[in-house]
């Protein structure tokens, strides 16, 4: 008989992957909320919790699985409702650890001496001021967001003072729902103290971005894969993730070495995980940027095109309470990448790609996926796709036999999707 598995916030692209998933037929997958209903990162956890648990009771079968792949509060509402249902699932408490940023350093501070130096700031103080022991630059952000939203680098005390204003400003529409995760978890005083509604600021460092994906079934974490996260020159906005990591093999299995003592410290288990890195290859110095308790959906396609199976085989499978089966290198090209393709000023949207332009560029330029995320009449920096410096207009995956090939299917996608932005 097919096992239910329940994704919350399942969306069109996902499920494409996930039906096609070598045991595809053996499950069921069924959707548990719409992403709109969701707003990742913005949502009323309780109500949402409500709501899953109606969808979930009225199920006329066996409840097999209930995961998810989205930030907050996807990452919350699964241990809890797997929990109610007596599913496997990491704790509450572990993924809390991960999600409050003051909490997560604190803990991998235990684990590792790659973290930046980090304190808090208080949004009341004028003027702004920096915690004891850290320098210009440094990077603010809340100690609960999602996807760079309200992060903020500061270069010296005039943007240090626009950052913590605008932090202050926005700091309730996640801190406010996540009030209600931490109210479920006991706390230690020094994060009680802190609450939901803080300002982390923490030492800015660089290197080359890496993202290190695995998973923890029951004892010792596995690493599948390393990401690289590239930049657009000159800023912190991702341009691509690309798929396999350039890191030297000897950085690799460090940071895979790194991110798997951090997950025991955590706590994290019958789960996936990725945890973001800066590495100095040239002193081989490594930072810990941040840990997610989740796979990121984002490399979804590049691993199926590179091993052969998409990373969603190892979320379902733990799910299930089984040990994920990864293949390696077993795909059909040798590297692939997720592009961004974004606009640094802000406008509003006139004309984007018609549906029939999109197939013809994916048809011409074969073995690439466009995604658009934005919409005609959109102001941009209205629209949930953007971070604290960009707007996302599209996300183009491509496959290729090599990064020349990459790079040129890229730019030909861009070539030909046609959008038209009024300047504000």
């Amino acid at each position: 008989m097919a096992e239910n598995v329940f994704v919350l916030g399942l969306d069109e692209g996902n499920a494409e992957l996930l039906h096609r998933l070598p045991d595809a037929r053996n499950h069921r997958f069924h959707t548990v909320l719409d992403v709109a209903d969701l707003r990742i990162g913005y949502t009323d956890f309780l109500g949402c919790l409500q709501q899953a648990r109606t969808v979930l009771d009225a199920f006329d079968g066996p409840v097999d699985a209930v995961t998810g792949y989205w930030d907050f509060p996807v990452t919350s509402l699964v241990p809890v409702l797997c929990e109610r249902y007596g599913l496997p699932s990491t704790s509450l408490e572990s993924i809390v650890k991960c999600e409050h940023k003051y909490w997560s350093r604190l803990e991998q501070a235990q684990a590792t001496d790659s973290c930046p130096r980090f304190g808090l700031v208080d949004l009341t103080a004028a003027p702004a001021r920096l915690p004891d022991g850290l320098e210009f630059p440094v990077w603010l952000k809340p100690v609960k967001s999602t996807s760079s939203k309200l992060a903020y680098l500061a270069r010296d005390e005039a943007e240090l003072a626009d950052a913590v204003a605008a932090i202050r400003d926005g700091v309730d529409r996640v801190g406010g729902p996540f009030d209600a995760v931490l109210r479920r978890v006991t706390l230690p005083p020094e994060v009680a103290d802190v609450g939901a509604r803080a300002c982390l600021a923490e030492e800015a460092v660089g290197g080359a971005q890496v993202t290190v994906e695995g998973y923890r079934h029951h004892h010792r974490p596995h690493v599948y894969g390393i990401v690289d996260s590239v930049c657009y020159p000159g800023t912190s906005c991702f341009l691509r993730y690309q798929y396999p990591s350039t890191l030297p093999e000897r950085l690799q299995r460090r940071v895979s070495d790194i991110a798997e003592a951090v997950v025991v410290r955590l706590g994290l288990r019958s789960t996936t995980f990725d945890i973001e890195f800066f590495v100095d290859t040239t002193t081989d110095r490594v930072w810990l940027l941040e840990v997610n308790p989740r796979l990121s959906q984002s490399h979804a396609r590049l691993f199926e095109a590179v091993d052969g199976v998409t990373n969603l085989h190892c979320m379902v499978s733990l799910a299930l309470g089984r040990a994920p089966d990864m293949p390696h290198r077993k795909g059909r090209t040798a590297v692939a990448a997720k592009w961004f393709l974004r606009r640094f000023t802000d406008g509003i949207v006139r004309r984007v790609p018609s549906p029939e332009e999109i197939e013809a560029v994916e048809r011409e330029v074969g073995d690439v996926v466009v995604d658009l995320t934005t919409e005609k009449g959109a102001r941009l920096s209205e629209q949930y796709a953007r971070d604290s410096y960009s707007y996302e207009l599209a996300d183009v995956h491509v496959a290729a036999g090599d990064p020349q090939e990459l790079t040129e299917k890229y730019e030909r996608c861009v070539s030909a999707l046609r959008f038209e932005i009024d300047d504000v």
